[in-house]
């Protein structure tokens, strides 16, 4: 469970610091599709529409 979190608040951090799909699935070494999931979760988690309300919510809650 610990590590799904960790994965998820560093996602966070490479969509607010602008990177594209393929950069971060690059980072975490997962397909672009799966980062793509990701993101839509994260997104809907966060109750925002687009990957800049992200990180803007990311920014202000401390996670970037």
């Amino acid at each position: 469970m610990a590590a799904q979190i960790a994965l998820v608040v560093h996602s966070i951090h490479l969509i607010a610091c602008g990177n594209t799909n393929a950069d971060i699935a690059s980072a975490l070494t997962i397909s672009v599709k799966t980062v793509r999931n990701h993101v839509s979760n994260i997104l809907n988690k966060l109750q925002v529409a687009d990957r800049a309300q992200a990180a803007l919510r990311a920014r202000d809650s401390g996670l970037a």
